[in-house]
């Protein structure tokens, strides 16, 4: 995989998936108020998010200058990647709301999130031939026992099988989702901004029946708030967030960007203590220190491959 033709260095697609993670986790909060202010739905929510975000992101890319010297994807390939890109977006979010119905916060947020870097791992391996190695399994492992300790070591919990399969199903629609984005990405052809907004379009057209069945329109006293929360769920975790990790995903391995974003829950925890008044407990201290401590030794090892890969080339006689 050529870095060069892409445009976009791994250092920076690092930095990119590091600031989506932590972006994604503000709407985990913005939701709660969200639910406070209106009786407003979780799929009319994930309806709206995609919904903005398409509008912003295509305004963005109306104003902005396109980069010329990027390659040109023939326009079937585009639909295609996408309604794949749509599809797997529109699994990821529907099924872990219905999931966090069925069997709670706790459970469908370690399931979900704990499953998609072990999928995306073997899918990497199998598909990609991306390896990790001894360090990067470690890694993997102590990013899941953090999760674990962050997310369920607070208080008791309820699992259901029905919820437990619905965030099974979550994981495996996140996992497409990077594993494509990566595939594609491999070959210097990936737009990310043009892959987002194909992304959004498809998952929107996906949802919208389901928010109308749910109720589109949300009751509130409170408008102003409500609009304002929501401008800001379409803006920051969503056109941004996802803008930067589609990027970031086509050039950084699959497994190290699973890893990464689960600075999710990390960013969202923080938040909670910061602003919601919640309680800072030993265990989500030992939990963001374990995830915080793999996702900086992953991205230090991707980073220093990176560089040994360009030192390699440049030292390829011609």
């Amino acid at each position: 995989m050529s870095n060069a033709v892409l445009g976009l260095p791994v250092g920076r697609g690092l930095l990119y998936l590091i600031v989506a993670g932590a972006a994604w986790g503000t709407a985990g909060a913005a939701a709660s108020l969200v639910y406070r202010t209106s009786d407003m739905g979780p799929v009319a929510l994930s309806f709206w998010r995609c919904a903005g975000g398409l509008l912003l992101l295509s305004a963005a890319r109306l104003l902005l200058p396109r980069d010329r010297t990027a390659p040109s994807v023939p326009a079937g390939r585009r639909l295609l990647r996408a309604v794949a890109t749509g599809v797997g977006l529109a699994v990821f979010q529907t099924a872990y709301f219905a999931a966090v119905s069925a069997t709670g916060l706790a459970v469908a947020t370690v399931v979900t999130l704990g499953a998609g870097p072990v999928l995306i791992a073997l899918g990497a391996r199998a598909a990609l031939g991306e390896r990790l190695g001894g360090g990067g399994l470690a890694a993997v492992a102590g990013a899941l026992v953090g999760l674990a300790v962050l997310v369920l070591g607070g208080g008791r919990t309820t699992v259901d099988p029905w919820g437990v399969l619905l965030a099974l199903l979550s994981a495996a629609g996140y996992s497409a989702m990077t594993l494509l984005t990566r595939w594609w990405g491999r070959d210097g052809g990936t737009d990310a901004s043009g892959t987002t907004i194909g992304a959004f379009a498809v998952t929107s057209v996906l949802l919208l029946p389901l928010a109308v069945v749910e109720g589109l329109v949300p009751a509130t006293e409170a408008p102003g708030r409500l609009l304002w929360l929501l401008v800001y769920v379409a803006t920051v975790p969503t056109a941004l967030a996802y803008g930067l990790y589609f990027a970031g995903a086509a050039v950084v391995r699959s497994a190290t960007v699973s890893v990464i974003m689960l600075l999710e829950p990390v960013s969202a925890a923080v938040l909670a203590v910061a602003l919601l008044g919640e309680r800072l407990t030993a265990a989500t201290l030992v939990g963001t220190l374990l995830m915080l401590g793999a996702v900086a030794g992953l991205a230090v090892g991707e980073a220093r491959e990176a560089r040994a890969r360009g030192a390699g080339r440049e030292a390829v006689p011609v």
